[in-house]
C-alpha cells in the first residue's frame, strides 16, 4: 500500500460516481481528501447504466418535478463540462394506441423542454414516422411519434475524470483498497484500510467519513456500528443487452410498455445497438449480478413490439447488469421508487461526522456532491465554501465553446499520422488530454509498442499513470468499451504489458 499521511479531513468510501464527485468537490475546496475503493473505480453500478445524462421524462408521471428540473439543469452543466464524453442525442418516441394518450405526451414534452431552462439542445416536436428516417425500422402501424433531446455519456469515464480532477486538486485516490473498520474516537474517526493486492493494512485518522458505498451503503453502516433503521436502500437490478447494429441512422428510440416502463434503444460503439433497461428487485451480493432469461425475453419482446425486424437472442453480442441502490421510499413498484437522493448526516454534538449517501443517479451526481459539501461545511468548519464545480470543465473538457467537432479537426491537423478512427477515439475518450498521450510523436511507431487493434503503449502508459488502470479488463471495459472490438490476442498482449510494467504513477 502507498505510504499515507496520518490524518485527513475527509475519508470517502466508494469509488463510484458519487464518491469521486464528492472527492473532486472537496479537494477543490482545499480539504485533505482520501478516497478508497475496494475494487476498481466504476467497477459496479456506475459503469452499468444506460449511459444517459437525462432529465428522466417518465419521472414526470410520478410527479417528480423537482428531480426532473434538477436533472435537466445538470444535463446542460455536464454537457459544457465534458463535451468529449457527453454529447446530444435525439430520441424518437412512437405513439402507441392504448398507452399514454397524445395530450399527455405533448404535455410531458412541453414540461421537459421548459422545466430546466434548456439552452443548448433543440426542443421536442411531433413527426410523421412514415416520412421520418427513424420510421423505416418501425412497424407500419406506427405512424405518429415525437422527437426530443437528451444526452449520451460514457458513464465509467465520467467517474474516472472526477477521480483524476480530485487527484489533481490534491486528493489521494486508492483503488483495490477496502475500508475494513471505522470507529469514532475523541472527535475523529480511526480507520483501517486493507490493500486487496497484498493483504496489508494501514491505520489513518479522518475528521469526517463519507459513506458512498452505493449498494453496500447499509452494510458499511452495519460494519461501523452506525445502522439506521429509518433509512435504507432498495436494491434494483437493471440489465441491458448489446446487439449487432439494428439500423444506420443516429437517432435513439424510447419505447413505452404497458407496465409503464420505457425501454431505450440507442446507437452504441459504432457497430452495435444498446437496449435497456429492466427494473427488478434484487437480493444477494451486488458484486455478482447478471442478466436473467426473463430479462432478455422482456427486452427482446418490447423491441419486437415496435421494430419490423425482430431481435433474437442470436443478435446479442454482450450483456451487462448493475444494481442501483435506490432510496427506499416504500413504493410497491420498482419502477416507481424515487431516483432522487437522500443525504443523511450524523454530526451530533461531539461526534465525528458521517455522511451517508442513499440513492442518486449519474445526471445529478455533481449537484449531490455540492449539497454534500454544503452539509459538511459547518461540522468541518470549512473556510472555503465556494461552489466551484458548475463552471469548471472536467479533465479533457476544456474545449473552446464545447465544440467537439472543431477540436477533433485540430487533433487531425496536429497529428496527421493518426488514422481517422484512432484520432476520433482519442478525442472522444480523452479530449484535450489527447496531447498528453500523443505528445510530440510524429508517427505511429513513436507511440510505442502496438498491442493490436490500434492500442499503443503510449495510451496504456497514460491510463496506468493517470487513471489507475492495472489490467486489460480495466482498460477494455471501464476506461473504454474496447472490449467489444478487440481480439483475444490483443487482450492477452495488454495483460502481459501490465504484468511486465505494473507500477502506477497515480496517487
Amino acid at each position: 500500500m502507498a505510504s499515507l499521511d496520518d490524518t485527513y479531513d475527509l475519508l470517502i468510501v466508494g469509488g463510484g460516481i458519487n464518491g469521486t464527485g464528492i472527492a473532486r468537490d472537496a479537494a477543490g475546496r482545499g480539504l485533505k481528501v482520501l478516497l478508497c475503493e475496494r475494487d476498481d473505480l466504476a467497477a459496479h453500478t456506475s459503469s452499468a447504466s444506460t449511459k444517459l445524462v437525462h432529465g428522466g421524462l417518465r419521472y414526470l408521471e410520478y410527479y417528480e418535478f423537482s428531480l426532473v428540473r434538477k436533472a435537466l439543469i445538470e444535463r446542460e452543466v455536464l454537457l459544457r463540462a465534458a463535451p468529449h464524453i457527453i454529447w446530444p442525442l435525439r430520441f424518437v418516441m412512437p405513439h402507441s394506441r392504448g398507452l399514454r394518450p397524445r395530450w399527455m405526451i405533448r404535455l410531458g414534452l412541453f414540461l421537459y423542454d421548459h422545466l430546466g431552462g434548456r439552452k443548448l439542445l433543440p426542443p421536442s416536436n411531433g413527426v410523421n414516422l412514415r416520412r421520418h428516417a427513424a420510421g423505416e425500422q418501425l412497424q407500419p402501424k406506427l405512424t405518429r411519434g415525437y422527437v426530443y433531446s437528451d444526452c449520451w455519456v460514457q458513464d465509467s469515464r465520467l467517474v474516472i475524470l472526477n477521480a483524476v480532477d480530485a487527484a489533481e486538486n490534491g486528493a489521494t485516490v486508492l483503488t483495490r483498497t477496502a475500508c475494513t473498520g471505522a470507529t469514532r474516537h475523541d472527535g475523529h474517526w480511526d480507520v483501517e484500510l486493507a490493500d486487496q493486492r497484498s493483504g496489508g493494512t494501514q491505520q489513518v485518522r479522518a475528521r469526517a467519513v463519507v459513506n458512498a458505498a452505493g449498494p453496500w451503503v447499509s452494510r458499511f453502516l452495519d460494519q461501523t456500528g452506525q445502522s439506521r433503521a429509518d433509512k435504507q436502500v432498495r436494491l434494483i437490478k437493471g440489465s441491458h443487452i448489446v446487439v449487432h447494429r439494428l439500423y444506420d441512422h443516429d437517432y435513439a428510440y424510447v419505447f413505452q410498455n404497458p407496465d409503464k416502463r420505457v425501454i431505450f434503444v440507442i446507437p452504441y460503439e459504432g457497430r452495435y445497438t444498446l437496449i435497456g433497461t429492466t427494473d427488478e428487485l434484487f437480493e444477494g451480493d451486488p458484486s455478482v449480478v447478471e442478466i436473467s432469461d426473463r430479462e432478455i425475453d422482456y427486452l427482446c419482446d418490447t423491441v419486437n413490439t415496435f421494430f419490423e425486424r425482430p431481435v433474437t437472442r442470436e443478435d446479442i453480442a454482450w450483456t451487462y447488469s448493475g444494481v442501483r441502490p435506490l432510496y427506499d421510499d416504500a413504493a410497491e413498484n420498482a419502477s416507481a421508487i424515487t431516483r432522487d437522493y437522500v443525504l443523511d448526516l450524523d454530526a451530533r454534538e461531539g461526534r465525528a461526522p458521517m455522511l451517508s449517501i442513499f440513492g442518486g443517479k449519474i445526471t445529478t451526481y455533481r449537484k449531490l456532491a455540492e449539497e454534500a459539501m454544503d452539509l459538511l461545511a459547518r461540522p468541518l468548519q470549512l473556510r472555503e465554501t465556494r461552489r466551484w464545480t458548475a463552471d469548471t470543465p472536467l479533465p479533457g473538457g476544456d474545449i473552446p465553446d464545447a465544440d467537439f467537432d472543431g477540436y477533433l479537426d485540430r487533433v487531425r491537423q496536429r497529428y496527421p499520422f493518426l488514422p481517422a478512427e484512432l484520432a476520433w477515439r482519442y478525442a472522444r475518450n480523452y479530449g484535450t488530454r489527447t496531447e498528453q498521450i500523443v505528445g510530440d510523436a510524429r508517427s505511429l511507431a513513436e507511440l510505442g509498442d502496438d498491442l493490436g487493434d490500434s492500442i499503443y503503449a503510449a495510451e496504456l502508459r497514460y491510463l496506468r499513470d493517470h487513471e489507475w488502470a492495472e489490467s486489460a479488463e480495466a482498460v477494455l471495459w471501464r476506461r473504454s468499451r474496447l472490449g467489444l472490438h478487440v481480439s483475444a490476442a490483443t487482450r492477452e498482449r495488454i495483460e502481459a504489458w501490465f504484468a511486465a510494467v505494473p507500477e502506477t504513477g497515480t496517487s
